[in-house]
């Protein structure tokens, strides 16, 4: 049967979250912060992030996201003095991250622009930017008031957009930290591993691993692979509807490989590291699913595709991600990009992840909406466990280990 979203009550999601229990700054060595493990049998059991390989197993493959943190946070000063901020959200021309990023004249960006008012009577924002040497202007020019659309233009062509980012773009600190942005963060706001930039908050589950704890988890005969979801600004979002399936959810982009699904193919568990990887992973089933029906469909996912199927007549995830590759194949394609709106809360019927590695959530948000429909209402009882005991919540916080199982709401600490 097709669920019944209309159902959910955002205010069964809410729990209190002391603001002390937030971490304002990560710990000094990333792997030794707390891990919850909700496990197969349904238990609570307290460990370390050092000794995740404890309960992994050589059936299992990690999936990481290894999108890079973009410093998307920049600051202009008009002739007033008055100072604008504007907060990179998504590339419009071009359209995909990796493009925008390696643009060397100019590119177009949906923002959220900070003191908006003040751009209506002075459009274009002029900063000087001294690279290697060199100074370079770059222009800002609002080109859509309402939706927030700038045009940057910079009078260099030897310097990427990346490049102009790095030298005067701070990192997009989630707003809860309620802090200001380090030069140390550049660094621990970051993923050992992440390569692909465009991101405008990191992938924060990743944020624990360190090269020997990667190093020792593949020794055990764990199998890695990386994918790309560039995370973008709505994930901060709040929900402001009554109804949940009302919330707007903005579409990111991923890129997959064909590799990616050949180990997908081959993989007997497979665990997301992190809920970006999960939603990269999810809405790689359905792109097969749309495939099945109509052979060169587009490589996106909307909010509540998901939601409009009986799953009893579902394919497996096999026959799903086989029809991606058989894609693949058929166009002599290494990679494919998309975007995904998927929304998953409560009710959604998982098709990939056996299991996921995540951080303690805001309440009542997307997120933890998407953790109470991998774990049902158990996610009351870890929460409340990982609050007793003293965990750090949020980005820079503790990290868990949750299993899928058929009983979900059965729990025992």
């Amino acid at each position: 049967m097709k669920p019944d979203l209309e159902a959910i009550n955002l205010a069964d999601y809410y729990y209190e979250l002391p603001e002390e229990r937030i971490a304002k700054f990560p710990l000094e060595k990333r792997d030794e912060s707390k891990l919850l493990i909700y496990n197969q049998q349904a238990q609570i059991v307290h460990d370390q992030f050092k000794n995740i390989s404890t309960y992994l197993s050589q059936e299992d493959t990690l999936f990481f996201n290894d999108t890079k943190v973009t410093p998307a946070r920049l600051y202009f000063q008009k002739h007033t003095g008055a100072v604008v901020e504007i907060f990179l959200l998504n590339p419009i021309t071009p359209l995909e991250v990796h493009s925008a990023m390696l643009t060397t004249d100019q590119c177009t960006w949906a923002c959220a622009v900070g003191n908006l008012k003040r751009l209506k009577n002075e459009p274009v924002l002029e900063r000087i930017v001294s690279i290697n040497g060199q100074e370079i202007t770059l222009k800002a020019e609002l080109e859509d008031y309402e939706k927030q659309i700038i045009n940057f233009e910079w009078d260099s062509p030897h310097i990427s957009f990346a490049e102009l980012l790095t030298y005067i773009g701070e990192v997009p600190l989630p707003h809860y930290l309620k802090r200001e942005a380090q030069e140390s963060d550049k660094t621990n706001y970051q993923t050992i591993y992440a390569k692909n930039e465009g991101a405008v908050a990191a992938p924060t589950a990743g944020l624990h691993f360190t090269e020997n704890l990667l190093e020792k988890i593949q020794k055990q005969g764990v199998k890695l692979d990386y994918l790309t979801l560039h995370v973008a600004g709505g994930t901060f979002q709040p929900i402001r509807h009554e109804k949940i399936i009302d919330h707007p959810m903005h579409a990111e982009q991923m890129i997959v490989s064909r590799q990616n699904l050949e180990n997908l193919l081959s993989s007997k568990k497979i665990i997301a590291v992190g809920t970006t990887s999960m939603r990269t992973l999810e809405s790689l089933y359905w792109y097969g699913v749309k495939l099945m029906s109509l052979p060169d469909a587009p490589f996106k996912i909307a909010k509540l595709m998901p939601y409009r199927y009986e799953v009893e007549i579902l394919p497996s995830r096999q026959e799903a991600f086989q029809e991606v590759l058989s894609y693949m194949k058929r166009h002599k394609l290494e990679k494919i990009s998309g975007e995904t709106e998927i929304m998953i809360v409560p009710t959604y019927p998982f098709q990939v992840c056996d299991a996921l590695i995540t951080n303690f959530h805001l309440p009542s948000t997307t997120l933890i909406l998407l953790v109470a429909a991998f774990v049902g209402e158990a996610w009351k009882q870890i929460y409340q466990a990982a609050l007793e005991n003293n965990y750090r919540f949020l980005s820079f916080g503790d990290s868990s280990l949750l299993f899928r199982q058929s009983n979900i709401n059965k729990i025992s600490v």
